[in-house]
């Protein structure tokens, strides 16, 4: 299970998933008291995101990390598991079926946790969270691509998420759903079955399950 981090996770019972694998994100650990588990495994790439979360990442205890090695700096965290992400290269999407070879980036975490999912043996693989919607009335300090908050977060499920002073990148959800097409496409080609079962959003790319369905036994 890949959680993402918008704010439809607040409409979910998303305590729900304490038994199963699933790989978190950036600043999940936020919503940890409510969930009531540490994910299996929990990842960041973005650089932004490193520089000001990386030390309360590197705290959570009792998940494995996955994290791109040229962020050892930013994430101080000595049992984390650091991979060569690729951050630029030709051909864009490309998507990595070795994690322990390379990975590569997709515009959005999650195409690394799908990466990892694979490389897992996951299947089928869900996304819960995954809102693919982001509000554009919000009051930002835009400095390129790289914007700073100037007030709560909207596009999150907490609003000190990328609350005032935290920085982020804009969001190109249309370079992102290049990167998921790439995922279903590869994931179709070895037999993998990817869900969207999050509550609402925009991501189309991947079939939608109900997320109540997943738990139901015949």
């Amino acid at each position: 299970m890949i959680i993402g981090n918008g704010p439809s996770l607040n409409q979910m019972a998303i305590e729900r998933l304490g038994s199963e694998i699933t790989i978190g994100c950036n600043g999940l650990f936020l919503l940890f008291s409510k969930m009531g588990f540490i994910p299996t495994y929990y990842t960041v790439e973005d650089v932004l995101v490193a520089e000001d979360r990386g030390e309360q990442i590197a705290q959570i205890i009792g998940s494995q990390k996955i994290i791109p090695f040229d962020l050892r700096k930013q994430v101080p965290d000595p049992n984390a598991v650091w991979i060569n992400f690729i951050r630029h290269y030709k051909h864009f999407p490309q998507l990595s079926l070795d994690l322990a070879h390379n990975a590569y980036w997709g515009g959005t975490v999650t195409f690394l946790n799908l990466q990892l999912a694979i490389f897992l043996g996951c299947n089928p693989i869900y996304l819960i969270g995954v809102d693919h919607n982001y509000k554009t009335d919000i009051k930002v300090e835009k400095d390129g691509a790289r914007w700073m908050s100037l007030e709560d977060d909207k596009n999150h499920f907490d609003p000190n998420y990328f609350g005032k002073g935290y920085r982020w990148h804009d969001p190109q959800t249309a370079r992102m759903e290049l990167a998921y097409q790439k995922a279903r496409s590869e994931a179709e080609r070895l037999g993998v079955s990817i869900f969207n079962a999050t509550h609402g959003g925009k991501l189309e790319v991947f079939p939608r399950v109900d997320f109540d369905s997943i738990f139901q036994t015949a």
